[in-house]
C-alpha cells in the first residue's frame, strides 16, 4: 500500500494505493482540484509499464469537493488504461461528486458503481 499525502494544505487529500486480484485501488478523502492534481494523476497511472491489461478503480467515496481538474484526470486515466486494453472504474461517488460526473457525462464513458465492492466485481 503506497500513501501520498499532501502536506500543509487548508484542504488536505489523502491518497492510498492498493492492489486487490490484480486491480489496482486507488482511495481518495477529501478535496480534488488543481493544487493536488499531479499527485493523483500519478496515483492512477501504472507504476511500471506492463504489457498486460492495466484495470484500476478509483474509490472516491471520500472525495467531498470535486472541480474540472479531477474530470480532466479521470479522463486521462481512463485513456490511459483503454489503451492497454483495461479499464477505469469508479465507486461509491458521493451525490455531489456523482452530480458533477453526470452533469459532463462522464459517467457515460467510466462504469460508475455505487461501492467499491461492485466496482471490483464489474
Amino acid at each position: 500500500m503506497t500513501d501520498i499525502q499532501e502536506p500543509d494544505r487548508s484542504r488536505p487529500l489523502s491518497i492510498t494505493r492498493t492492489t486487490v486480484k490484480d486491480i489496482q485501488v486507488v482511495t481518495l478523502r477529501g478535496e480534488i482540484d488543481q493544487s493536488v492534481k499531479d499527485a493523483w494523476l500519478k496515483a492512477l497511472l501504472p507504476v511500471e509499464d506492463s504489457a498486460a491489461p492495466w484495470r484500476i478503480v478509483a474509490d472516491l467515496s471520500g472525495v467531498t469537493f470535486m472541480d474540472s481538474t479531477g474530470i480532466n484526470t479521470l479522463i486521462t486515466a481512463h485513456q490511459a488504461a483503454s489503451s492497454t486494453g483495461g479499464w477505469l472504474r469508479i465507486a461509491g461517488a458521493q451525490e455531489a461528486v456523482q452530480r458533477v460526473l453526470g452533469i459532463v457525462g462522464l459517467d457515460q464513458l467510466i462504469d460508475c458503481h455505487p461501492a467499491l465492492a461492485q466496482a471490483l466485481s464489474g
